[in-house]
């Protein structure tokens, strides 16, 4: 009977503890429906990891598209370089502001060429003249420089200081200058002492056609025939090779006659000029 009188003395539910129950239910924190209830309802939050994230997602992209701008222009930039370097290859040899040929240019005969096949060696045979003459003086050139590696040594000519075993002791040298076309003619005559005996003689000389080469002990004795003559472009040398070695201890003329160029850099025999009173000497 207790229990049963406990029960019946539970207070009404009203409309407001219903509405209130149906609140707490649907998330409006208990209040009564209405503009305060939802403003307080819940709402997707975005918090600031989330918003450094695109932050660095965004400067990555722009990043990306900058790199990728730059290695396109840096490709395009090179293919124009190499068109023009190509287009430079295939013309004329380019001059300088003096008319002069540049230094790719001035390059001694058979530097930079093709090899000769053999199908031309011997038309060039065949033909007979200068041709096989100067396949002559490769043949023996190659024969020398085989014989020098078989030694284990370098050529004469290939070394960065020149040989001891000549001393020049007296030079007297003859100059024409071409105003016109900025060239000149020389000749040479060189006394040299033998030191040791040797049949090559090497000298400084750097873009020069050589025309002519003698070399002569005294009048009485006559000349000492010159087996052939060369440029050698990478250590800026002439070589004379002889037919027989020179003798110790005695003297010899050495003769070159040449021509080249009157240089518009400080170079070799080279030009310049001055102003003076506004005119241009």
């Amino acid at each position: 009977m207790a229990l049963e009188e406990k029960r019946e003395k539970r207070p009404p539910v009203t409309p407001m503890m219903i509405e209130e129950e149906a609140a707490l239910r649907n998330g409006s924190r208990g209040l009564p429906p209405g503009p305060w209830a939802e403003a307080a309802g819940p709402r997707p939050r975005t918090t600031e990891r989330h918003i450094a994230v695109h932050k660095r997602l965004v400067l990555v992209f722009a990043v990306s598209i900058l790199a990728l701008l730059a290695v396109t222009m840096i490709a395009v930039l090179l293919s124009v370089r190499f068109e023009e370097c190509g287009a430079t290859a295939d013309g004329p040899p380019r001059t300088g502001g003096n008319g002069s040929l540049s230094g790719a240019a001035r390059q001694a005969p058979g530097v930079g060429q093709p090899p000769v096949r053999p199908e031309e060696k011997e038309e060039a045979k065949a033909r007979g003249g200068e041709a096989t003459a100067e396949e002559k003086e490769e043949e023996e050139e190659e024969e020398e420089e085989e014989e020098w590696q078989r030694r284990r040594e370098l050529p004469p000519w290939a070394r960065p200081r020149l040989p001891r075993h000549l001393r020049p002791l007296h030079y007297n040298l003859m100059l024409s200058a071409f105003m016109e076309n900025f060239t000149f003619s020389g000749e040479v005559n060189v006394e040299l002492e033998v030191r040791n005996a040797s049949r090559y003689i090497v000298l400084h000389a750097h873009r020069m056609h050589i025309e002519a080469v003698r070399v002569a002990e005294d009048k009485l004795a006559g000349g000492v025939r010159v087996a052939r003559s060369f440029l050698y472009p990478q250590t800026q040398v002439f070589v004379v090779v002889l037919s027989r070695s020179l003798e110790v201890q005695r003297s010899y003329n050495l003769k070159i006659i040449y021509n080249a160029l009157i240089e518009n850099e400080l170079l070799g025999f080279f030009r310049s000029s001055y102003v003076l009173h506004g005119e241009r000497r």
